[in-house]
This record gives structure tokens, sequence and C-alpha cells, in this order.
């Protein structure tokens, strides 16, 4: 049989059916999770562009530290999904409670940044006082939130590699609709509480965290759930071996998520030396850029879980086959998203009343250039985040990234933008070269087949 014909024969019926019915949860729980940017931009957006660019910069300095803690909770995602492969539920309750531990303690660590270093983290992206200014107390705020983060980011991995990530879903959906409405009642004072503005915004994210872990857990608990799992389940994984074999899979991918979203605000300070305009424009198209890629990443995570089960259960025949089946269904997918996304740009846009005529038009050149970037993102993110990290290739995985965003990527457009002077939407455009230098790499490492491991047995 011809390399198409395998591909479709393994990839047809049963098993494109659970990469549909674990990918579609995964994907809403990603729109609601860029929603809550969105929804901060689109409200506080009713006063004015700093406050706009404020809340733009603080939620990607949240945003890389949500991705460090998504980092951490990746240990924990392939050996859970390849402990359900193998069908050991004891080392799926486990392995949940060794990720959520773990995890709890890297979000201490960020909420202690934050409240300490709030100006000076605001001061790497714009020389505004007022964008600063408003941007600490956001920072600050919402700093706590961190550990309702890492408690959903925990159990959500459990619940996936178990072929169950509605549950979890739901709950962000319960999360995404407190924020909302603590959103309208605090930022423009309904119901008796005074006007807060961006303030009221982040004491709404920090609540409405509280509230869908609140409802998360409970429900896990009433349930008897396989992952609720309790003090002597963390005592067990208390364990140097297990520990170290955890730390050994989640810090790689940990250093490789921080240096890519890290890279992901040094892309945010490059384009704020073209003034607040620039910046605003950019807080535009972040929470926008995330929801368009939402359905991709949960095709990524999606294939994460199936790559794993199959490891797990040492079905190394058709593995291969299904995973170059999800690349290409992968990129007509996102042949389709950016097709929507382009021709809907009025639409998206037209949300965002506060945008001067000039800012607007800047950000109409983004969405364009956006629509070509889902393309040239689908391959590199269906692979690294969810083919080649299931088998166990983080170091590849971060070397990869390292070197295309930080050696490439970033350096070519703050030449750019700083020493030619570069106009604001050809150094949007130059974020996506590291795309480019993805492609050759993470196309030959899975041809090359070195990422199938079997990690609970290694």
């Amino acid at each position: 049989m011809s390399f198409l014909s395998q591909v479709f024969a393994h990839t047809k019926g049963e098993f494109l059916r659970r990469l549909i019915a674990i990918a579609l949860p995964i994907t809403l729980q990603s729109i609601m999770f860029s929603s809550r940017g969105l929804v901060d931009v689109l409200m506080l957006g009713q006063l004015g562009e700093a406050e706009i660019a404020a809340v733009g910069v603080a939620a990607r300095a949240t945003f890389v530290t949500t991705i460090m803690l998504v980092g951490v909770t990746t240990g924990g995602a392939l050996l859970t999904a390849q402990y359900w492969g193998a069908a050991n539920r004891q080392g799926v309750r486990e392995s949940t409670a060794l990720t959520w531990l773990v995890t709890m303690l890297f979000a201490a660590l960020t909420v202690i940044i934050f409240l300490l270093f709030p100006s000076q983290i605001m001061g790497l992206t714009t020389d505004s006082q007022q964008v600063n200014e408003l941007g600490s107390l956001y920072l600050m705020i919402t700093s706590v939130s961190m550990f309702a983060v890492g408690c959903v980011a925990s159990m959500a991995v459990g619940l996936r590699a178990m072929h169950k990530p509605g549950i979890s879903t739901f709950f962000s959906g319960i999360g995404i609709g407190s924020n909302i409405f603590l959103n309208w009642m605090l930022i423009f004072g309904h119901f008796g509480f005074p006007v807060l503005g961006i303030q009221g915004a982040a004491i709404a994210t920090v609540l409405s965290g509280i509230i869908e872990v609140g409802c998360l857990f409970g429900y896990l608990y009433a349930k008897q759930h396989l992952l609720a799992f309790k003090w002597p389940d963390v005592v067990a994984v208390l364990r140097l071996d297990r520990i170290v074999r955890f730390l050994r899979l989640s810090l790689p991918t940990t250093f490789n998520f921080l240096a890519w979203s890290g890279g992901l605000f040094a892309y945010h300070a490059i384009m704020g030396q073209s003034g607040v305009q620039g910046l605003a424009a950019l807080s535009v198209m972040t929470p926008v850029e995330s929801i368009s890629l939402s359905l991709l990443i949960g095709m990524s995570n999606a294939a994460a879980v199936l790559v794993g089960n199959q490891l797990g259960a040492k079905s190394y025949d058709t593995l291969y086959y299904q995973a170059a089946g999800v690349v290409f269904l992968s990129l007509l997918v996102a042949i389709g998203v950016s097709i929507l996304l382009f021709f809907g740009q009025s639409l998206v846009l037209g949300a965002f009343g506060a945008l001067t005529l000039q800012t607007r038009e800047l950000a109409e050149q983004f969405i364009t250039i956006l629509s070509l970037g889902i393309i040239l993102r689908a391959i590199p993110m269906t692979l690294i985040v969810g083919i080649l990290r299931a088998g166990g290739d983080v170091k590849f995985c971060l070397y990869q990234d390292f070197v295309a965003q930080w050696c490439i990527g970033i350096p070519l457009a703050a030449f750019c933008a700083v020493y030619l002077g570069v106009d604001s939407q050809w150094i949007y455009l130059l974020f996506l070269t590291e795309e480019v230098v993805k492609w050759g790499g993470s196309i030959q490492r899975m041809r090359s087949r070195k990422w199938m491991r079997n990690l609970i047995e290694d």
C-alpha cells in the first residue's frame, strides 16, 4: 500500500471519532480560556486605548506564567495517558496527585514574582507611565489566580487522558460565565458596586477562578471520581525516583513553554517600540489569535492523548500513520479557520469600539497576516504540542523552539524594529519567521520515528 493509503486506513473510523470526541471539548475549553482575556479587552475597551494596552501587556505576562504551569503539568499528562493506556488506574490517580503538587509549588513562585515586581514587568514593554500603573495594578491582583490555573490544569490533563475532557470544559464554562458577569458588575459599577475599571476586571478574574476550582473539585470529590486523590495518594508519590522521572519529563517542556511564552512577551516588547497604538492593536490581536488557534490546540492535545494511549498499550505499528493523518487533518483545519478569519475580520474588529481609525486599520493588517500565520503554525503545533511530546521527545522540542524563536525570530524582528524603524505590520509579519524554521525540523523528526517511546517502562 502507498503511504497515503496507509494513513487513510489507520485514521478512518474509530480513531477519527475518538480524535474528534477529545479535540472538541479541549477546543471549547481553549476558547473559553482565551475568552477571559478577550472579555477584559472588550469591556475595558469601552474606556480607552490606554486600558486596552495595559490589560494586553499584563495579560501577556500572566499568559507566560500560565503556559509555564501548563508545561509543568506535561510530565503528568504524558505519564497519565500511558498509565490509562496500560489500564493502570492507581497509576493514573497517583500521577494526577503528583502533577497537582508540583504545579502548586510553581504557582506559588509566580505569585511571589508578580507581587514583588509588577512595575518592572510592565516596564519591559512600555514607556507609558499610565499604561504601567494600570497594568501593574491588574497584575498584582490577578497574580492570585495562578493557583486556580494550576488546579484546573492539573485535573484537566488527567481527565483528557481518560478521554473525559468534557468535565473540565463544563466547569471552564462556569468560570468564564462568572467572569463575564463579575466583569460587568465590577468594571462598570452595577448592583451598587463602585465603578472600578481595570481593578474590577482583575478582581473578577480572581473570583471567577475561585468559583471554577470550587465547582470542579466539588464535583470530583462528590462523585468519588478516580482523580479525586486524597492525602495518602500525595504521600505515596513523594518518592525520589517518581519525582525525578516527573521532572525529567516536565522541566524541559516547562523551560520550552517558558521560553516560547517569554518570546511572545518579547514580541510584545518589540511592538511596544512603535508606541501605544501598535501595542493596542497587538493587544486586540492576542485573544483573537488565541481563539483562532483553539481548534488546532484541541487537535494537538487530542493527538497527544491518543499517541500516549497507543504507546502505553505498545501499539507501535499503526501509530506512525495515525500521527501523519493528524498532521494532514490539522493543515486542512488551519486553512478553513484562516479563510473564516480573513473574511470575518470586520465583524471581529467591530466589537472594539474604542479603537481610533488608525489603530483599527493597523489591526486589519494584523488580521490579514494572522490568517497566513494560522496555516504556518498548523504543522509545527500539531507535531510539537501533540505528537513528538507525547512520546517524551521533550528535549528536541525545547531545542527547536529555542533556536527558531530566540536565535532567529526575535533578533530579526528586534533589529528591524529598533534599528531599521520598520512599520508595525511588517514587524508583526516577521513574528512568523520562527514558524517557517520549525516546519523542516518537526517533519524530519516525525519521519525519523525516534520519538516513539514507552515512558512508563523507560
